[in-house]
């Protein structure tokens, strides 16, 4: 037989918490790495920091559709590449990449255009070969101020059909210089150009096949035993750029085919049989990161902008960790106010407050490891300060649960009998404000960027959590202290002065009756 509203049987509850938090403390230390420890952000344990400024053809503003295009690509390579707790955010024209952790080498090769085409090499010469006399090679790191200028001036002479034109490119290009061609070139025309490493340059003709016939991408790693000698891409087409593929690699056998990289060479093997299975092999001097990081950007996609990577700084988790101990330090203090408000104010149920906000702060703190586990989720200082306000939120639903307690003791029940009934009242109250607290911490962590998703993510958890304490353990407490001789005495609990009020009504009432009993 059920009990009635409000009353439950403590025992019950208190076993599913523990079984809830044995599985939660389980799966902490016998899944992943089995160490408890949360991931921490940037701003906890260091990490880099990537600024990239766009660039157009035209030298106009970027638009923020192509801005907003360019952060998703970003985002879904830094996922691609496991790389958690990172940021990407637009300040102004600029996209800058936060990764926490030892991931900075890989963030720095993200802004990358990945713009791959395939060309027919025409003519390949070293880059060490001295220019004839009276030309003057393009002085290196010191493009002209006019950038749009300066490529309409590079396609004029790199991009020219005139075969006497693209010999004379061919001798003044100097490799060490910066290319206004990247991710600039016209794949309508043929291109002179040097290969990533600048010890070759090539004339190539127009682009055969378009980078965005890729379907997928991936690292092969050395084959010894009569395969490739170091790491190579293979490169998947879709079915367009297969039947692209297989024509081209048909026509021009024992010729080179030139796999360019944002307006450079990446690979320029021969071709020497036809290739009909809609795959490439992308050679170079590839090792295991330089390969790894190619195939995820063109498994990914191409960037809508070029990119110029114009800061990457290294941050230190000094400034961070003395602010989380500033915060910790605050949230000790607070926590420690609110207990002794909490002992003086309630006593016994003061000691229960205390004791239900340790297991929540437990419970709090596996659920976050294993969310950073599974999901990548990071603890920034962001996320403490969401951690502390939720203290507050937690320790209300209490009060409201203890000032209706004794609202009841003060209409003359006793402490056993009001418990049920105040919870009853208090519960809708409970229930009530965590929505409007979470329904908060979810409108908040869809419409803000970057570190305020970690306030409202550890707010909104909390606020879930607050209520499967107050449901599984606070309740049972109270219901047990009540039955409990010791822990019911007015002077323990803390509700003597309200039972005086509540005999002192009770009594007023029976003499309220007793006085219409005679009347009658």
């Amino acid at each position: 037989m059920a009990p009635p509203a409000g009353q439950i049987r403590p025992g019950r509850y208190l076993a599913i918490f523990v079984l809830i938090a044995a599985a939660l403390y389980s799966l902490v230390f016998f899944t992943g790495d089995g160490k408890p420890n949360p991931k921490l952000g940037i701003d906890l344990q260091g990490g880099t920091r990537v600024t990239l400024t766009a660039r157009t053809l035209n030298g106009e503003p970027p638009s923020k559709e192509s801005l907003d295009q360019a952060r998703s690509i970003i985002e879904t390579r830094v996922n691609g590449m496991g790389i958690s707790g990172s940021e990407v955010a637009l300040e102004g024209n600029n996209l800058v990449i936060t990764v926490p952790g030892a991931g900075g080498e890989q963030a720095k090769q993200l802004g990358q255009t990945a713009k791959l085409t395939i060309r027919k090499v025409t003519q390949a010469i070293q880059a060490g070969q001295a220019p004839p006399a009276g030309t003057a090679p393009q002085q290196a790191g010191q493009p002209p101020e006019d950038h749009a200028k300066a490529i309409e001036e590079a396609k004029a002479t790199r991009q020219s059909a005139d075969p006497a034109v693209q010999m004379q490119a061919l001798q003044t290009l100097d490799c060490k210089a910066e290319d206004p061609l990247r991710g600039n070139a016209d794949p309508n025309l043929p291109l002179v150009t040097c290969n990533r490493e600048g010890t070759q340059k090539f004339v190539l003709e127009p682009v055969v096949i378009q980078g965005k016939q890729i379907a997928d991408a991936r690292a092969q790693p050395p084959q010894p035993q009569g395969g490739q000698p170091g790491w190579t891409v293979n490169v998947d087409f879709k079915a367009e750029g297969g039947k692209q593929w297989a024509d081209f690699t048909s026509k021009n056998v024992q010729q080179r085919a030139a796999f360019v990289l944002d307006g450079r060479v990446v690979s320029a093997p021969s071709i020497n049989e036809p290739m009909l299975g809609g795959n490439a092999n992308v050679q170079g001097q590839f090792n295991q990161q330089s390969a790894t990081d190619l195939a995820q950007i063109l498994k990914y996609g191409s960037l809508p902008l070029a990119f110029d990577q114009s800061e990457a700084q290294t941050v230190s988790p000094t400034l961070g960790v003395t602010s989380l101990e500033s915060g910790l330090i605050a949230g000790a203090i607070g926590l420690l106010l609110v207990a002794l408000y909490c002992l003086a104010y309630y006593r016994a149920l003061g000691v229960l407050t205390i004791l239900s906000l340790v297991l929540s702060g437990g419970i709090v703190y596996a659920v976050l490891v294993l969310l950073g586990r599974w999901i990548g989720f990071t603890l920034d200082l962001a996320g403490v300060a969401g951690f502390i306000v939720a203290i507050g939120i937690t320790a209300d639903s209490f009060i409201v649960f203890f000032e209706r307690l004794k609202d009841e003791v003060r209409e003359g029940r006793t402490f056993r009998s009001a418990v049920p009934r105040a919870w009853v009242r208090a519960r809708r109250t409970i229930l009530s404000a965590d929505a409007v607290s979470f329904l908060a911490a979810a409108v908040l962590y869809v419409l803000a960027v970057g570190q305020v998703k970690g306030f409202a993510f550890t707010l909104g958890m909390s606020t879930v959590l607050d209520l499967v304490v107050v449901f599984l353990v606070t309740h049972p407490l109270v219901a047990m202290a009540s039955k409990n001789k010791f822990l019911s005495k007015p002077s323990v609990s803390g509700l003597g002065a309200v039972q005086k009020i509540g005999n002192q009504n009770r009594a007023a009432r029976k003499q309220a009756a007793a006085t219409t009993a005679k009347e009658a």
